[in-house]
C-alpha cells in the first residue's frame, strides 16, 4: 500500500494500528518504519502515529490522549493551565487507571499516574480544532496532585511550598472540593482538605 492510500483512508492526525485494522488496511511494519524515516509519519509510541503534515496543529492534551486510555490530562499541567501554580509546566501529565507510565517522542514528555477506578471522575471532554481529549476540572486536578503526593503534604509548610495561587485558590468550588476528598475515603486526605480550606480562608 502507498502512503497516499493511508491518507485518504486514515484522516484523523493521529492514528493507531487498530484504526488501520478497523479500516480494512493491510500495512506491514517495514512500511511504517519508512514512512517515519521519510518524515511522513512521526512515531509517537509503538504502535499510534500521527501524520507530519498535521504535527504543527496537534495540541499536547490530544497527544496524551491518544497515548494512553482511559485518561484525562490533570496534575501539574492542569494546575497550571488553570493557573493554581506559577510555573510553566513542559510535560504533559495525566491521571489514568492503568499502571502508570511515561512516554517520550518528538513532541516531548507524557506522563500518566494511576488512580483507583473509584477516582476516576471529575473531568470535561474538550472539543477544540478538531482534537477532542479529556481534562481534570480544576477542583480535581487540586485533588489528584494532593493524592498523589499526600505523602509529601503534611502540615501548613508544605501547603506553602505548592505556591498555589490564592487568587485562583479563592475560585475554586469549596463544595466540590471536599466531595472530592471526602471521595478517597481517607483521614491523611481530609487533613489535607482542612489544610487548604484554611489557607483559602486566610487569604
Amino acid at each position: 500500500m502507498k502512503y497516499i492510500d493511508l491518507i485518504k483512508n486514515i484522516r484523523e492526525p493521529i492514528f493507531s494500528l487498530q484504526d488501520l485494522r478497523l479500516a480494512g488496511l493491510k500495512i506491514y511494519h517495514y512500511q511504517l518504519s519508512e514512512w517515519s524515516e521519510k518524515g511522513y509519519i512521526i512515531k509517537l509510541k509503538n504502535g499510534v502515529y500521527a501524520h507530519s503534515s498535521a504535527a504543527a496543529s496537534l495540541m499536547s492534551e490530544y497527544i496524551a490522549f491518544n497515548l494512553y486510555q482511559p485518561s484525562y490530562v490533570s496534575l501539574e499541567w492542569a494546575l497550571s493551565k488553570y493557573g493554581l501554580i506559577p510555573e510553566m509546566v513542559y510535560n504533559c501529565t495525566s491521571v489514568t487507571t492503568k499502571t502508570t507510565r511515561s512516554f517520550k517522542n518528538k513532541f516531548g514528555a507524557f506522563s500518566f499516574r494511576s488512580v483507583k477506578k473509584e477516582l476516576f471522575f471529575g473531568y470535561n471532554k474538550i472539543h477544540k480544532d478538531g482534537q477532542v481529549y479529556l481534562m481534570a476540572e480544576p477542583e480535581k486536578a487540586l485533588f489528584d496532585y494532593a493524592y498523589l503526593n499526600s505523602s509529601q503534604i503534611n502540615n501548613k509548610d508544605d501547603i506553602s511550598e505548592l505556591r498555589l495561587n490564592e487568587f485562583a485558590l479563592k475560585d475554586l468550588d469549596r463544595k466540590k472540593l471536599k466531595k472530592y476528598f471526602l471521595a478517597a475515603n481517607s483521614k491523611k486526605m481530609m487533613k489535607i482538605f482542612k489544610l487548604l480550606y484554611v489557607d483559602i480562608k486566610s487569604n
